[in-house]
């Protein structure tokens, strides 16, 4: 019986080459088989470190078809390395389907840690690390971005976006739109020559790359809500509502009669046996 090889998820580095593990080198250098996103990106990794291992292409656009095949391979014994041109697979990049194959499959994963770019530009930010949440790349449909920007205006956590240059602009007037003037730090060319990091209000980095061109690839680290800002507005916005209207948007949020009752009084400090009269009067 041929023992099935196993697939190893190799982070590799975001920008400067020497920022590359000595565990990762060698399995790169033992696997029978490297997937990369683009092999043409990924040679200069190995050219770097005189790596002799086959290449193959394994991306977005192939991932099931092409996952099928190294599946094979790795179930008749082959050991794969998994890399994408920059940072962790999986992570905004491909990788997660072929893993999820093996996992189905009965093939062993092994995880290669390494560089990524969100925990970086998180920790050089400065901007709270102990809670934060990983958006990658805003959605490009306009009904799922819109929904994701308006959960992030109500998010307490810090937040991790990537951005492109040519997009960058609007991506920060939008956010600005959604959540405010909030602070955040547009860092670009993470451990690169021209690694830069710009940590201001959103106000100021759109003037600041209104009148310098972005470039390089960034991450957005934006400062999670205030909560007890968020709790004012909360009970500002709820003010303004009748109390029958405020009662059937908290049912709508889903809590039950009673639970919305309670709510109403505790925002307005009256009891509950107001409101009750209230609601019943409305309806008569």
């Amino acid at each position: 019986m041929i023992m099935a090889g196993k697939l190893y998820v190799c982070a590799t580095p975001i920008g400067n080459l020497e920022d590359i593990t000595l565990r990762c080198l060698r399995i790169l250098k033992e696997a029978d088989i490297i997937a990369a996103e683009d092999t043409r990106n990924t040679i200069k990794l190995l050219n770097s470190y005189d790596i002799k291992t086959p290449l193959t292409s394994y991306h977005k656009f192939n991932e099931e078809e092409k996952g099928q095949k190294l599946l094979a391979e790795l179930e008749g014994g082959k050991n794969i390395a998994l890399v994408s041109d920059a940072g962790m697979p999986g992570i905004s990049d491909p990788g997660e389907v072929l893993i999820n194959m093996c996992y189905d499959a009965g093939v062993e994963v092994v995880i290669i840690p390494g560089a990524s770019a969100g925990i970086s530009a998180l920790v050089l930010s400065g901007i709270g690390g102990r809670s934060f949440i990983f958006e990658g790349f805003l959605p490009s449909n306009k009904h799922m971005r819109r929904e994701v920007l308006e959960r992030l205006r109500e998010e307490t956590r810090t937040v991790i976006l990537y951005e492109a240059p040519h997009h960058l602009k609007d991506t920060l007037k939008e956010l600005y739109n959604f959540v405010g003037d909030r602070e955040a730090a547009a860092i670009r060319e993470l451990t690169k020559k021209h690694e830069e990091v710009k940590r201001m209000e959103l106000s100021r980095l759109i003037a600041y790359y209104d009148e310098n061109e972005p470039r390089g690839e960034f991450v957005i680290v934006l400062k999670g809500a205030d909560p007890a800002i968020l709790k004012q507005e909360r009970i500002k916005a709820a003010e303004e509502l009748t109390i029958e209207q405020r009662y059937e948007q908290l049912l709508e949020q889903g809590l039950d009669r009673k639970a919305a009752m309670k709510q109403c009084a505790k925002e307005r400090g009256i009891s509950k046996k107001e409101v009750y009269a209230s609601l019943v009067s409305h309806t008569e």
